[in-house]
């Protein structure tokens, strides 16, 4: 064969996915229509892709897993220096406060010590998009909080969902892998709207739990500031008899919960790609310090056992109303970082960083961040010296025989570099009151296992469309829509089937707003879907606390305006703590129907009315007219009305809105009613929506 035809079929072979590139060997043709086996980078087979070879069925995983352990090395060094995931964050310095001690359940002093500050860092974040990608997708926020505690570093790293996609970490790297850009085109970024990341689902039914809290209004927040946090798996609280008990973490913001329309959300990415990151500093640096409780859930074995679902299984949650939450402290953030690079990005979490009278459970996702964490810390920041960074090292003291290595700033002075030793009696030496494990028996063959525990895929991704409000449900069904019309079409009606288990009407909504001509078969479940009760407490709308602090409302003027009322209502809105930005067609102000100059906080054509929770609009009938031609102002009361604000008007305002054909309902309301736009200002209009967009 000459080497021309040997290029073009070898060409037209890889354009069919049939060929396998080992590097620096041979390449292995497959058989056209045949899967070529999948191996190692050592070219083994691989017989199951799907588990970690654990002790047991519910059994923690072996660090002998070569296979897992090579799969998460090589993702974990995909890139450097960015995070392969969460890399685009925002950290802020701050306190937790213990208010109820669980000293019955744990030794941790910072779990038991009532009244004691520890310092904390808290980095939030999105999960798929890059650095410089924007803040507003829909997405997963990721919730680390970094507890310097006395006894040594503590990190909390979860996310703003309970559950995750996987059950297994063995499949971590397919997860990111098909959520990321489509390898061959770099596109999209931070988006989950692409054939490969719904392939990957519709191949994997333990995900429609969490697809169905990501395609919820969850993951479209109003502000970091008002999103929930979660530990997501279950951990052990250790007492001084050595007693275990179970425990979930829980970040309940004080501000509540909100999110965006997805039409404003789009928006929003367009008009400030920094709109969180901003959105945090101005509330830190103005004093307006987010706040969060922090809660517990907990339960004993013997509880556990009870349970219609498996609590080491990662892609459920323990309903509130089965496991009341806890208070037992808050979270405040009160400190900007004074270098970016130097705090929130070189910040190094690990779930493995726990401290005397905490330890693990045999989660398998758990299981394998303990060992993905350190290595991709190892990775990304370049030495195991990491945590002499002074965001990474702890307030307390520590030492250690560990020594040298890439960048080491704190050399140990002594002859001795070991433990035990007789030539010191100065150097560090273990102690009776360290860290202990819990004393856990484990028994059962080994093996690539998932217990049988772990099969039910659905109940809880029904409970949880089921307990949401019509709104919700409406808005749920709609991003499905969006996201699956953008996919192949196998995928798409795959998806669909999947939804039937789920609920018949979600499913039926979806595929009518797909134009399927008829409903695909569901696919065989691996265990019953039960009948979960509705549990609320999953809810946004209906957590939705009656409050305007931490809200930005923002007044839209033009010369000619009254002074007066634009003082009155301003007066009015501060009052309930949120803040007021003056809004007017140049920067520099609008001169008032008294002559004087009020300065602007924002332009109109660079602060739409996506940037705000609630709009008055203060004009004169000239300054109306004026606006009237100003397709920036037009839009500004057209989306402030789409978006389901509440809107303030005096006569001219209303003549603006009368002009951009914007009707009329209890969410506009009279520029002196303070009471009535407050009220309103509070929560969305949801009633309006069924008249300014069409829902699945």
């Amino acid at each position: 064969m000459t080497n021309s035809k040997k290029s073009k079929q070898e060409k037209s072979a890889m354009g069919k996915g049939a060929l396998q590139h080992a590097a620096g060997g041979e390449i292995h043709q497959s058989v056209e229509g045949e899967h070529p086996p999948l191996t190692t980078n050592q070219g083994v087979a691989i017989a199951d892709n799907q588990n970690s070879l654990r002790a047991n069925a519910k059994g923690p995983t072996l660090l002998e897993d070569f296979m897992l352990r090579e799969k998460i090395t090589h993702f974990d060094h995909e890139r450097i220096p960015e995070r392969v995931v969460h890399a685009r964050g925002t950290g802020v310095h701050g306190f937790f406060e213990l208010t109820d001690s669980l000293a019955q359940y744990t030794t941790a002093r910072i779990l038991t010590e009532v009244g004691e500050k520890t310092p904390v860092f808290t980095r939030l974040s999105t999960v798929a998009g890059g650095a410089g990608s924007i803040d507003t997708p829909r997405d997963v926020r990721g919730f680390a909080v970094k507890f310097y505690t006395k006894e040594g570093n503590w990190d909390l790293v979860g996310n703003n969902i309970p559950v995750f996609f996987i059950q297994d970490a063995i499949k971590f790297p397919d997860i990111i892998h098909a959520v990321k850009m489509e390898p061959d085109r770099g596109f999209p970024q931070s988006s989950t709207a692409h054939d490969t990341f719904w392939d990957f689902i519709n191949h994997s039914p333990e995900s429609m739990h969490m697809i169905m809290w990501i395609m919820s209004d969850r993951t479209i927040p109003r502000s970091l500031r008002m999103i929930e946090g979660f530990g997501v798996h279950s951990f052990r609280l250790l007492n001084d008899n050595g007693e275990s008990t179970f425990v979930k973490f829980h970040w309940r913001p004080k501000l509540g919960l909100q999110s965006t329309i997805w039409d404003e959300t789009v928006k929003i990415a367009g008009a400030d790609q920094d709109y969180h990151r901003r959105d945090m500093f101005e509330a830190v640096t103005s004093g307006n310090f987010p706040e969060w409780e922090f809660a517990v859930q907990l339960f004993t074995e013997e509880e556990a056992a009870e349970f219609p679902f498996d609590h080491l299984d990662p892609t459920k949650l323990i309903p509130e109303e089965l496991v009341p939450l806890k208070v037992i402290g808050r979270m405040v953030l009160d400190r900007w970082p004074s270098n970016f690079f130097a705090e929130t990005e070189q910040v190094a979490y690990c779930p493995a960083n726990i401290v005397p009278g905490l330890d693990f459970s045999n989660d398998p996702l758990l299981q394998g961040r303990l060992f993905s964490y350190l290595d991709t810390q190892l990775s990304r920041l370049g030495s195991p010296n990491f945590q002499q960074i002074p965001i990474n090292s702890p307030k307390c003291p520590f030492g250690n025989q560990q020594r040298d290595g890439h960048m080491q700033m704190a050399p140990q002075a002594g002859q001795v570099a070991y433990e035990p030793n007789s030539l010191s009696k100065i150097s560090p030496r273990e102690t009776p009151h360290g860290f202990h494990s819990a004393a856990i028996t484990e028994t059962g063959g080994k093996g690539r296992i998932r217990a049988e525990s772990f099969a039910d895929h659905y109940s809880q991704a029904r409970q949880f469309y089921i307990s949401q409000t019509a709104y919700e449900q409406a808005h749920l069904a709609s991003a499905l829509v969006f996201e699956l019309s953008r996919v192949t079409n196998h995928v798409r009606e795959a998806m669909v089937g999947h939804l039937r288990h789920i609920a018949e009407d979600l499913a039926q909504r979806v595929a009518t707003g797909l134009g399927l001509e008829k409903m695909p078969a569901a696919p065989v479940a691996a265990a019953p879907v039960q009948d979960l009760p509705p549990s609320p407490a999953l809810q946004i709308i209906g957590k939705m606390k009656d409050t305007l602090m931490g809200r930005d409302i923002g007044i839209l003027i033009a010369d000619g305006s009254d002074g007066k009322v634009i003082n009155k209502i301003k007066k009015a809105i501060t009052d309930t703590g949120a803040g007021v930005k003056i809004i007017a067609p140049k920067v520099g102000g609008a001169m008032l129907a008294d002559g004087s100059m009020l300065p602007a906080d924002k332009q109109l054509a660079g602060a739409p009315s996506v940037l705000f929770d609630a709009v008055a609009i203060i004009l004169s009938d000239e300054g109306a007219e004026m606006l009237s031609m100003d397709s920036a102002a037009i839009q500004f009361v057209q989306d402030a009305f789409s978006h389901l604000k509440a809107i303030a008007v005096d006569n001219g305002g209303q003549a603006l809105l009368d002009i951009a054909n914007v009707g009329l309902d209890a969410g506009i309301v009279d520029i002196n009613d303070h009471d009535a736009f407050i009220t309103a200002a509070k929560t969305r209009q949801w009633d309006r929506e069924q008249y300014v967009r069409v829902l699945a």
